[in-house]
């Protein structure tokens, strides 16, 4: 996978050395809340979750949840890839960011280009993203970026969660 820049960000494929950047996103009470507890509260955990879930997903799909940062910096705000998961029908949208970059229309700038290059690079004709129904800031988000509910395929996205889809 390429790294893909932005004015602001650089969206790069997830290495072991993000681990402890790894721990403190999985940990963060939002994320917990909306996506779900992981159980990573160590390093070494969390090199596992890499190596089971980005890392084996680059080797199986090219592409998958990836580190987002500043450009100019370096410094990791938060990750956002396109997932291939088991219980959908198409590429889901995935993002989450520490609190101290939210609200700056960061997510909204790394899932642009994250749609782009899944158009462009891997050819996809819809992106899908499920999101906790209470999780008003991610909907505003899909919504902003033109993706719409999709009530047909709920069933197979998990319990309380909303399915929504972009035509690309």
């Amino acid at each position: 996978m390429t790294p893909l820049d932005t004015h602001r960000l650089t969206i790069r494929p997830f290495t072991l050395e993000d681990a402890p950047f790894i721990v403190r996103l999985l940990n963060e009470p939002s994320f917990i809340e909306f996506i779900g507890d992981k159980g990573v509260r160590t390093v070494e955990q969390a090199e596992t979750y890499l190596q089971q879930g980005p890392l084996a997903s680059y080797e199986e799909h090219a592409h998958g949840l990836c580190m987002v940062q500043d450009r100019v910096t370096g410094e990791p705000m938060g990750m956002c890839g396109l997932i291939r998961r088991d219980t959908l029908p198409e590429v889901d949208l995935g993002y989450a960011f520490v609190p101290e970059f939210r609200g700056r229309g960061l997510a909204r700038e790394a899932a642009l280009a994250c749609l782009a290059h899944g158009r462009a690079e891997l050819g996809l004709g819809g992106v899908l993203a499920i999101v906790a129904p209470g999780n008003a800031a991610s909907i505003r988000l899909l919504t902003a970026l033109g993706f719409t509910p999709d009530s047909s395929i709920a069933h197979g996205a998990g319990d309380g969660v909303a399915v929504f889809r972009l035509e690309l």
